[in-house]
């Protein structure tokens, strides 16, 4: 009976190729995009489930009051984490880390390690970090000990047993010992580093004493609780912990603490304390959401295409109810040809996803997968789908063509039913409904970006070429060498540059009654040369000037939100006032034009501006257009004779300040891709359905044109009735996308807003979409011969 059952369905399918080929085709393509997606969602929400132990890990994260503001940051400072462990028995183990970046060396070898981390010796015991080589309670237990990870070990060592080995550290050249080597790091891991330090290293050599910091902060902090421990009772007794730990210095600084612990599992994607790596719980929702309607999409081709053939089906049905034929065994045979042609598709759409997977993770910026090999559970998970549509998608096909009664369609007088035709009437609808609420999500995310890109930032940053010195004590000799290259506009020195990061400092300004006023406040080491560098407008008093021999040591420059902040209706009234920072004093000289120093998706922040040279690491080169290649050769030259121990690099800041805005560039390419799948999947259900439309009125065409009807005539004749769906399905799209769209965009501190006419692109796109697919059938049956179609009946 199988066999019986196969060779009807290869029969049928190869009969009728083009139907077959769309069904296919369309299932396929849905298939393969469902596929993908989910491999995307699955490595967002098993970040970091490679631990064993993440449900009794947390991590600890601080809000800090005071009295200007609340700042919710993810670190805390250094002496919580040691001072909870010794004080809770509830906490098996912590470990804090920090990122830093180090210039490291070995014979002629040197690198700048910028995936620098600094981690206490328990960061094995917490995280399932895996050591190949070393002991995992010692290997970071004594200063200036290193573990690397297989990849960055070879790049120093290549197959040489790395351990015990020595490696100078920084500028100075610190002998550090290699104690252990890792596997290399899961992606989807919130620890990301290629050289870890031993904690102790920056706190008893490079800022002794810093265990015992209770107001400075910069640590992140993780807590591995006993497995009868729950994070919520915990926390409940971390405010009477501060309380008698840090209630003093609270008092004295006016600032008040507050800790939290955030599930490991949950900090990805749910933290609001962003860090460079965040996720959006959102974005997997709306792939998901996609991933859902392509696949519905391509089973609505289905339902309509097969339904639709119903009447070339029909005396086949009537034949085989005369000699016997039971209608479940009719149905068994509809929902079996389902299934085939449901895993047909899904052979194709393995195959397919293989082909993309690399251009997938090129796409999304991250080793989603490493081959179609490696997600066999996934692809068995496919291979179910395929089954479980083919059933539920040949379900109804199956039901109304076992349905036919034999005396009136072997008689003749079978036709489509009304209901039939309004069932495909509305899958279409929905079809196109989907389609058009995706081209205009996909309009208002480019427009989002472009505005982004566009947007006047308050700062000039094309041409400006950024070096890093890490505080080689050479850096001024540097700047100076670069005076005189013909291509060199200007140069300046600062600790940060927009984009990048900056210390917060505890911080008190006189506000407007007179008050020294308590903030948390971003600060920007700068020299002399950096406000006119970057372009920086003046709202009130002066940049900063060598022809005041006190503004290396007693001014200030701050930005208009930080005058807002202490009560200024304008920002002349903040010249002149007092401040204390960082155990310097004296008083606020300029104030600049609020421009963007971090992402248009937050709001810009309060900035204090200081001259400190020591601090000043980051050498921004404004170069000329003319000749870059040369330019930068001239640098490197320049850096080599200067800085000879350091490897040179560099970046721009056009490009590094963009950095920002990956993850959204990323989102912006994937939904395009898919919804440009969405909608061909659409259009291969339309140009089926269009065919076979035109198929069953050939002769009433052919009649039209032997009365005289015009080409035109004809085409607009068979399209008004697609044409018609496609409009409806946009006046219900168009609101949901709306709402959709206008949460989206509620993320973001700076956005566009949805203009009018992203609507009406929608609406002309799609009809223009459909038109051209159902065209394409229509000009052909009204160019044909109408004696050729009359004879044919």
């Amino acid at each position: 009976m199988l066999k019986n059952y196969l060779k009807i369905a290869f029969r049928n399918l190869w009969k009728h190729k083009v139907f077959s080929f769309i069904n296919i085709m369309g299932l396929t393509v849905g298939m393969s995009a469902c596929f993908l997606i989910f491999l995307y969602v699955n490595f967002e929400m098993t970040y970091d489930a490679f631990n064993t132990k993440a449900d009794r890990i947390y991590r600890l994260v601080t809000d800090i009051k005071t009295p200007s503001e609340t700042i919710n940051t993810g670190v805390t400072s250094w002496a919580f984490a040691p001072s909870i462990k010794r004080d809770f028995p509830e906490v098996e183990a912590f470990t804090r880390v920090s990122g830093g970046s180090f210039l490291v060396r070995k014979g002629d070898i040197k690198f700048q390690e910028e995936k620098t981390i600094f981690a206490d010796s328990s960061l094995f015991e917490v995280f399932d970090l895996k050591l190949i080589k070393g002991n995992p309670r010692t290997a970071l237990k004594d200063q200036f000990s290193l573990v690397f990870t297989e990849k960055a070990a070879k790049k120093y060592f290549g197959d040489r047993d790395p351990i015990g080995q020595t490696l100078l550290l920084s500028g100075e050249g610190f002998p550090a010992v290699v104690t252990g080597v890792m596997k290399d790091i899961p992606e989807n891991s919130q620890i990301k580093g290629d050289m870890f330090v031993s904690m102790s290293t920056l706190t008893e050599k490079f800022n002794k004493g810093l265990d015992e910091q209770w107001g400075n902060f910069g640590a992140t902090s993780y807590l591995l609780l006993t497995s009868e421990t729950s994070g919520k009772a915990l926390e409940k007794k971390l405010p009477a912990f501060l309380k008698n730990r840090a209630g003093k210095l609270m008092t004295e600084m006016n600032m008040h603490y507050t800790l939290f612990l955030e599930p490991l599992r949950d900090v990805h994607l749910l933290s609001t304390r962003g860090s460079e790596d965040s996720g959006s719980m959102n974005n997997v929702y709306v792939f998901s959401l996609v991933a859902i309607f392509i696949l519905l999409i391509a089973c609505i081709n289905f339902v309509n295409l097969t339904t639709a053939r119903s009447v070339e089906r029909a005396k086949e049905v009537g034949v085989r109810k005369v000699v016997g034929a039971p209608r479940s065994l009719l149905a068994r045979q509809f929902i079996s040809e389902s299934i085939l042609l449901c895993l047909i598709a899904f052979v194709f759409a393995v195959a397919l996803s293989a082909a993309l997977i690399p251009l997938f993770n090129n796409l999304s910026g991250k080793i989603i997968s490493t081959g179609i090999l490696s997600n066999l559970p996934f692809v068995g998970a496919l291979f179910i789908a395929a089954v479980v549509i083919g059933i539920l998608a040949g379900s109804y096909p199956a039901m109304v063509l076992s349905s036919f009664e034999p005396v009136v369609v072997l008689k003749g007088r079978f036709t489509t039913s009304v209901k039939g035709i309004l069932l495909r009437k509305g899958l279409v609808t929905i079809q196109f409904g989907i389609s058009i609420a995706l081209i205009i999500a996909t309009m208002v995310v480019f427009n989002q970006m472009n505005f982004m890109r566009n947007r006047d930032l308050g700062f000039s940053k094309d041409q400006m070429m950024i070096v890093n010195s890490e505080g080689d004590p050479k850096r001024e000799a540097f700047k100076e060498s670069l005076r005189g290259i013909s291509g060199i506009k200007s140069t300046a020195a600062s600790s940060s540059v927009p984009g990048g990061g900056n210390p917060g400092a505890y911080s008190e300004i006189e506000n407007k009654s007179g008050d020294l006023q308590i903030a948390n406040l971003d600060l920007y080491f700068v020299d002399f040369d950096y406000i006119p560098q970057f372009n920086l407008e003046m709202a009130a008093g002066r940049p900063f000037s060598r022809d005041f021999g006190t503004d290396t040591t007693q001014a200030m420059v701050i930005n208009e939100a930080a005058s807002k902040l202490f009560g200024y209706n304008s920002p002349e009234q903040a010249i002149g006032r007092r401040f204390k920072q960082w155990g310097r004093e004296g008083k606020i000289v300029g104030v600049i034009k609020d421009f963007h120093f971090r992402s248009l998706q937050e709001k810009i922040k309060p900035l204090t501006m200081r001259i400190e040279p020591r601090s000043s690491d980051l050498v921004s080169i404004k170069i000329d257009g003319g000749n870059i290649k040369a330019t930068i050769a001239a640098v490197e030259s320049k850096w080599k004779a200067t800085m000879p121990d350091r490897p040179f690099s560099y970046y721009f800041m056009d490009e590094f300040f963009d950095r920002q805005y990956r993850s959204e560039e990323r989102f912006e390419k994937l939904f395009f891709n898919f919804a440009i799948l969405a909608i061909f999947i659409s259009c291969l259900g339309l140009l089926g359905l269009a065919s076979y439309s035109t198929m069953q009125r050939t002769k009433e065409i052919g009649v039209r044109k032997v009365m005289g009807a015009s080409v035109g005539s004809i085409v607009g004749l068979l399209s008004k009735d697609f044409l018609k769906l496609v409009l409806l399905a946009f006046l219900i799209a168009s609101p949901i996308a709306y709402y959709g769209m206008h949460q989206w965009l509620q993320s973001f501190a700076y956005r566009t807003d949805i203009q009018w006419w992203v609507f009406l692109s929608a609406a002309a796109l799609s009809t223009t979409i459909a038109f051209a697919t159902v065209s394409f059938q229509s000009i052909k049956a009204a160019l044909m011969n109408p004696v050729k179609s009359l004879r044919s009946e």
